[in-house]
């Protein structure tokens, strides 16, 4: 067993620490996947490592009085099996499109971060602390508007607007595309009002998004869902 750091302090501060500082590391990544409002956020992410952390703590550590006879390694793999139940919640497949599997991968790494640092020693508190940065470096540089990290050439918007002869029309000439996966029209009051989803391979800018309601007065709403990769 390598050296710990925290080896010098009494054996419950040590594994407070220990949680403490794993519960940090879930919090930095989930902060990242809050700020692009994913399902599994600050939460999720802290406790998840947290968790993690501390069934890593009693795998090595709980079972001491049974003087060797037991396997330390048992709790800590059904750390893996348990997170791997979890994420399997959080994946949705719908209408021909994968949703939650990038997510449900950052929760078994999250956990991966706890169980490392929960396992003691120097080298494992600094795998996990390393990891957790590059966990969060991997999510920010793979989301930067590069072609070749884009695993789809489409993005769904989905257009709430008043209905006319040629609304329609108009929408697919803002968005270039004649993709539409769903449409609803319905009457309220005295006039008609329509929702379309659209697929298409433009995403308007922060900008754009404002120019165009503002030149096209019958778009009501627009909102962006963003594919899942």
């Amino acid at each position: 067993m390598s050296q710990d750091i925290l080896g010098s302090l009494p054996d419950p501060l040590n594994y407070i620490i220990r949680i403490i500082i794993a519960a940090v590391c879930g919090f930095i990544i989930g902060f990242e996947r809050k700020a692009r409002s994913k399902e599994a956020g600050i939460r999720t992410h802290t406790i998840v490592a947290l968790g993690a952390c501390l069934m890593m703590i009693i795998s090595k550590y709980a079972f001491w009085d049974e003087e060797g006879k037991y396997d330390g390694a048992r709790v800590a793999a059904q750390i893996v099996s348990g997170i791997g139940f979890l994420g399997t919640g959080m994946i949705v497949y719908s209408k021909g499109t994968l949703h939650g599997l990038t997510t449900a991968a950052g929760i078994w790494a999250t956990a991966g971060v706890g169980m490392a640092i929960g396992a003691g020693g120097n080298v494992m508190l600094i795998v996990g602390a390393v990891s957790t940065v590059i966990i969060v470096c991997v999510h920010l540089f793979l989301h930067l508007p590069i072609k070749l990290f884009a695993s789809k050439g489409f993005h769904q918007i989905q257009v709430q607007f008043r209905f006319t002869p040629d609304s329609l029309d108009k929408i697919k000439e803002i968005f270039n595309t004649d993709n539409i996966s769903r449409m609803r029209i319905q009457r309220s009051e005295d006039q008609k009002t329509g929702t379309v989803l659209l697929r298409t391979s433009l995403i308007p800018g922060d900008n754009k998004w404002q120019q165009i309601m503002e030149e096209n007065d019958f778009i009501l709403a627009m909102e962006y869902y963003e594919e899942e990769w």
